[in-house]
């Protein structure tokens, strides 16, 4: 085995580098130095492409990596772009060629390596961070495959060069750094084979070069702890790093522990010195080792005045602290939890107690008016609440320390006073996700111990409602907002909080009744308000019991306090609640429906972008409203005369609008005012289908009387297919109406869809004819029979439009029109599944037999050839339909002869596929269906298809006479299920 050691190098290098030299003069000679200045950022984009095409012909070259790493080796090129440039090239030589090349070649690497990392050792300049980063990472590759075997003296090489000084000592902390990143970093995923190697390379270094590392940290941090800072701190991340594997006792002994406690007092080490001691406790080890290692340096660390942290502690130390005890906490539950599970009582006690003990330390942060720190301990904190779950009467015995977590997650969740409301940026966002966190913790106190929760929240929202007007709108906000958490934290049956006589539903009213007659809904902060909105929507079965509030509410969402808001995030929002807040209270709200609908006429009004008055709601908010109009009216007490009115009061500027608009499209010349026009023309006809959202039947709609005045929409609107511009908007709207009415008018609007289909199929895109189907699937499944002979006339006709669609060539680079078509070949299956399933298929049938036999044949290539699941699913569910259904005597002509010539062959060649994987779980729902469909042929067939499985097509697939005969039998004579797991038994054995 050779020894690579800098003495050994040192007698073969030539005293005076002749060697050196000349080799490296030759090779810059040959270096592009044109090309190199492409390297620099200032360079225009042509010596860019040519720094970049130098670049790849390096790669290839065979002496590219050794021109580069003489020219590193000699300090050819100062400028750090050609350094790192190449750094890149050795790289390259490294992960593509090293292990092959002749072991000359491998020494000579190794050595330029050593070779660059003296020089720069004894240089009097430091290179930049990046390059040493990139010098460290070559190391570290090269050290992956070499070491033990080809390189076991890699640390004793690097340690020789310790003595040169501070940039020696950086670079080879860097490069353990690197090592820790290709050998041991969790977060990075490994193949086998490289977590074999890594176990090994471990497993060598434990035995041969360990305690040597552990040596030079030591040495490390006691020379340079006051000299050198940088270099002190990078050595307390590599002991942090490599004390998940190594022997922790190397590490946690009173030598080394002393000298990070040392470290702790000074400023610029104490947070590297704090992230080494967690990482040293979150060590792997037995529970009650752990237990024993936590406590002693937490004893240490309070002996030393550390913990407690002191009032004025620097910011960013507390919240290295913070994690420090979060680790402690979440470490020794995590012991706790495996003592429970061992069923050693005494340590598990014990342990426990340690982890309470801890507490007190961990409200400390959690309270931190600084939120990051506060977030530091959660982990910590819900682990703690959690564990108390699983202790009997938990809740009781501890319930001091939950007392005081949840007081502190209270006061913790209240806003802060820079929270910008107006705009909220990165900041706003980390808080609320901050909350969010607090929230699981609270959610969890309530499930272990809900009366304490009730109380506090009940007390913390009489109180600060009591007196609204005078405290800050942060603590008002937060009282609302924990009355509406409660519905979470402490659910009810169906959301009803307000049914029996428990203490519960007590305190629930009368956290309610407050808040609605404290009129807090209107505080000046409209943050308030809006979680006031938001509290009475969640707790609307409140106002059904309690109906005399109701009209005080609908006021405040009526009035400038909701949806005439001056702020538009709580007049959008506002509208939403609104909606369901209506539909909610509907049957309270017959006295007040034509009030409500005057004071609502203002914000339902359809204008244009640029009229130069801005709206109150934006188009999509209006649709809340006007389905709110909608359930006004139909549930008001009036007579259907009466109602008709209201409705056609509320159509009538709808479809006044419309037409005005839609004349304006057809003229249009300007594409971007035909686009305003066609969006209104769209809102137009979703503001009136948005309406019959309160019809939930045809029934429905003809007790109310609106029959007439949706049918007469539906024939203006209809109009808006022959628009010329924007097609695609104002079809899509259509087909939405239509989607509805065939709800809500049923057979009346029958004469209608001849028209509709006709101008909906033409010109189709693929997105065009995937948002159609879904609406002749539902006509074919409201109308079934009633609808065939329609539905025959158009059936080829669509199939074409779809197949014409699929056709069209698209870039191969272009996904987003390849999932377009992939989803149209889904929904193409699905309308041939609707034929089938709704008992219509003899739509199928009745077209040309040449027609027939072509689709039939698309849902066989769409089960064999078409590599989607889903699909596959959909075609085998068709076919099986198809042969219960004509499988028989009284089938059509041929179909019989279809079975067996194509079904049949599909049933066994999709599964056969490369590209059907039976292990993926989408796939095996397809081959539930191939198997259903094969049980179906047996039953419609019998015998035929017995001995047609056995004696001719089994045999063509070259399985053995036994394995046909078996198969068959267990087709015949197993259920469903068997049958199912046999089936895929039987395709894996083929398929190897």
């Amino acid at each position: 085995m050779k020894k690579y050691g800098i003495v050994c190098r040192q007698q073969r290098q030539k005293s005076d580098e002749t060697f050196w030299s000349h080799e490296d003069e030759s090779r810059r000679e040959r270096m592009d130095e044109q090309a190199l200045t492409g390297l620099r950022p200032t360079s225009d984009s042509s010596a860019q492409r040519r720094a970049m095409a130098y670049f790849e012909q390096m790669k290839q070259m065979e002496d590219g990596w050794q021109i580069c790493g003489s020219a590193l080796t000699q300090g050819l090129y100062e400028d750090d772009h050609v350094k790192f440039f190449c750094f890149q090239i050795l790289e390259h030589f490294i992960k593509t060629r090293y292990r092959t090349v002749p072991s000359a070649q491998q020494t000579q690497l190794r050595e330029m390596l050593l070779r660059w990392l003296q020089v720069q050792s004894m240089s009097g300049k430091s290179e930049k961070t990046f390059i040493r980063n990139k010098a460290a990472q070559l190391f570290s590759l090269v050290f992956v495959i070499d070491y033990p075997h080809n390189w076991l003296s890699f640390f004793s090489d690097l340690h020789q060069l310790l003595n040169y000084g501070s940039k020696a000592v950086d670079i080879y902390l860097r490069i353990l750094m690197a090592i820790d990143t290709e050998v041991v970093d969790r977060e990075i995923l490994h193949t086998a084979e490289e977590s074999q190697r890594n176990t090994m390379i471990k497993d060598a270094m434990r035995d041969h070069s360990v305690r040597e590392l552990v040596d030079t940290w030591y040495q490390i941090l006691t020379t340079y702890e006051n000299t050198c800072p940088e270099v002190t701190c990078l050595c307390l991340d590599v002991v942090g790093a490599y004390v998940s594997w190594i022997d922790i006792t190397l590490i946690a002994n009173d030598k080394f522990m002393a000298l990070l406690l040392q470290h702790l007092g000074v400023d610029v080490l104490q947070e590297s010195a704090c992230d080494c001691l967690l990482e040293i406790i979150s060590k792997g080890m037995n529970p009650v080792d752990k237990t024993e290692l936590v406590e002693s340096l937490i004893k240490v660390l309070e002996t030393a005045g550390v913990l407690p942290p002191k009032e004025d502690e620097d910011i960013d130390f507390l919240a290295k602290l913070a994690k420090l005890i979060n680790g402690v906490g979440t470490n020794l539950l995590a012991s706790w939890t495996k003592l429970v599970k061992s069923g050693d009582q005494e340590n598990t006690q014990k342990t426990f107690q340690a982890a309470n003990n801890k507490v007190p330390l961990m409200l400390r942060f959690l309270g931190d008016e600084d939120d990051d720190i506060s977030a530091a301990v959660i982990e910590f904190t819900h682990d703690y609440v959690t564990s108390l779950k699983q202790i009997p009467n938990g809740s009781q015995i501890y319930k001091s320390q939950l007392q005081s977590i949840m007081y502190t997650i209270i006061k913790k969740f209240e806003y802060d006073e820079s929270y910008n409301f107006e705009r909220e940026g990165e900041d706003e966002v980390m808080f609320m996700e901050y909350r969010k966190q607090l929230k699981v913790v609270f959610d969890n106190i309530a499930q272990l111990d809900n009366q304490l929760v009730l109380a506090t929240v009940h007390q913390v929202v009489m109180a600060t409602l009591r007196q609204w007007e005078s405290v800050k709108f942060t603590e008002v906000e937060l009282a609302v907002r924990f009355l509406y958490n409660i519905g979470e934290a402490i659910p009810a049956n169906q959301s009803n909080h307000f049914m029996g006589d428990s203490p519960k539903v007590t305190a629930m009213k009368e956290m309610m009744s407050m808040l609605v007659t404290s009129r807090v809904v209107g505080h000046s902060h409209f943050a308030v308000g809006l979680q006031v909105f938001e509290t009475i929507c969640r707790y609307d079965k409140f106002f059904n019991l309690e109906p005399q509030h109701i009209p005080e509410v609908i006021a405040a969402f009526l009035d400038e306090r909701g949806l005439r808001n001056r702020h538009v995030n709580v007049r959008s929002r506002t509208s939403y609640l609104f909606c369901r807040f209506v539909k909610a209270v509907r049957s309270h709200l017959h006295l007040f429906v034509e009030e409500i609908l005057k004071r609502l006429q203002e914000v339902m009004v359809i204008t244009p972008p640029d009229n130069g008055h801005p709206a109150l709601l934006s188009s999509d908010d209006k649709l809340f409203i006007f389905e709110a109009a909608g359930v006004l009216v139909v549930a008001s007490q009036y007579p259907p005369e009466k109602k008709l009115i209201l409705m056609k009061s509320l159509l009538a500027p709808v479809i006044a609008k419309f037409n005005t608009v839609l004349s304006k499209l057809c003229k249009e010349q300007d594409e971007e005012q035909q686009l305003v026009y066609a969006e209104l023309v769209s809102q137009c006809i979703s503001c009136a289908s948005r309406t019959s959202k309160a019809f939930h039947t045809n029934q429905t709609m003809k007790q109310c009387g609106c029959e007439q005045c949706y049918l007469e929409a539906l024939q203006v609107f209809l109009h808006a297919l022959d628009t010329p511009y924007q097609r695609q908007i104002v079809h899509s709207a259509v087909r939405q109406y239509l989607h509805r009415m065939i709800v809500c008018l049923e057979n009346t609007v029958l004469p209608y869809i001849p028209i509709a289909v006709e101008h909906l199929l033409k010109g189709c895109s693929a997105k065009d004819i995937q948002e159609f189907i879904p609406l002749i699937n539902q006509i074919i499944s409201k109308f079934k029979k009633l609808i065939v002979p329609f539905v025959q006339e158009v059936f080829m006709p669509v199939v074409t439009t779809i197949f014409t669609v699929l056709m069209q060539p698209v870039d191969s680079n272009d996904t987003q029109a390849a999932k377009e078509k992939q989803t149209l070949q889904r929904s193409y299956f699905q309308f041939l599944q609707a034929l089938v399933i709704n008992d219509v298929v003899e739509v199928i049938s009745n077209q040309s037999p040449q027609d027939s036999h072509q689709v039939l044949m698309t849902v066989i290539e769409g089960a064999v050839n078409f590599p989607d699941p889903v699909s596959q699913k959909t075609c085998f569910a068709i076919l099986r339909k198809l042969v219960e259904v004509w499988g028989g005597e009284d089938g059509p002509q041929g179909f019989r002869e279809f079975i067996y010539k194509n079904i049949i062959p599909a049933c066994f060649h999709a599964p056969l596929k490369s590209t059907f994987d039976l292990n993926d779980g989408q796939t095996f729902l397809a081959l539930q269906e191939d198997s259903a469909l094969l049980k179906t042929i047996l039953a419609k067939q019998g015998a035929k298809a017995h001995s047609f499985l056995q004696h001719e097509y089994l045999p063509s697939l070259q399985i053995l006479p036994e394995l046909a005969q078996e198969f068959c039998q267990l087709l015949e004579q197993t259920e469903i299920k068997v049958f199912r797991n046999y089936f895929k038994a039987f395709l894996q054995r083929l398929k190897t």
